[in-house]
Order: C-alpha cells, then sequence, then structure tokens
C-alpha cells in the first residue's frame, strides 16, 4: 500500500499513540512517580497547543525533510470543521500535522527518525 494515499486522520490517529507513549516514558524514567504530577507534566506535551508548538519548533529550526513537511501540510490542510472544544481550529490542525507525520514514519518503518523527532521535542524547552 502507497502510505501517501492513506487518510491524514488515520496517520494522526496513529502518530498520537505513538507520540504519547514516547512522553509517557520519557517522563516516568526522569522518575516522576506521582500519577497526578506525571499527568501534568504529560498533558504540556501532548495537548495540541503542547504538540502545535513542537511542529512549530520542528519547522522553524529546519528538522524537517521536504517530504515530512509535506505530509504535515497534507494533515494541516485537511478539510475539517470540528475540533475539541479546548482549542481553535488552528492549533488543532497544526497538532494533527505532528501526529500524522509520527503516524506515517512509524508505518514507513523509520523509527530512527522518530527518535530524532521526539529527542529534539523533549529538549526543546
Amino acid at each position: 500500500m502507497n502510505l501517501l494515499e492513506i487518510n491524514v486522520l488515520v496517520l494522526a490517529y496513529l502518530g498520537d499513540t505513538i507520540y504519547e507513549q514516547y512522553i509517557r516514558k520519557h517522563f516516568i524514567l526522569t522518575g516522576i512517580s506521582n500519577v497526578n504530577d506525571l499527568q501534568k507534566k504529560v498533558i504540556s506535551y501532548v495537548s495540541a497547543k503542547g504538540q502545535a508548538f513542537f511542529l512549530q519548533q520542528l519547522i522553524d529550526h529546519q528538522k524537517l525533510t521536504e517530504e515530512e513537511y509535506d505530509i504535515v501540510k497534507r494533515a494541516r490542510n485537511y478539510k475539517t470543521t470540528s475540533h475539541p472544544k479546548n482549542c481553535d481550529i488552528i492549533t488543532y490542525k497544526f497538532a494533527t500535522g505532528l501526529e500524522a507525520l509520527i503516524g506515517y514514519l512509524d508505518l514507513n518503518h523509520q523509527k530512527e527518525r522518530i527518535d530524532e523527532i521526539m529527542n529534539f521535542i523533549l529538549n526543546v524547552l
């Protein structure tokens, strides 16, 4: 199957779970043992606002290949009118772009590239 033909929302659906697992593992391994503290820290990374911020950092620091940026743009430009109540449509579309990119890379068996992107994200702040 041609991965470029997969609906970007399906890619985002997969990417969301992979992204969140990376973030959760990272903060568990930092030694945070209180679940409430862990959840507060994780939310700042996995919320649509957090994901949109990190995608913008990847773009601003020119960390994406042309192919990766094309996936992000496809997801950002996907026609949808629904979005969570707690964020605006632009933020939601940027978050979807990051998730779709992670999903695409996973299906393309590019774990090392996902690691590079996630390491950048985890070291931005």
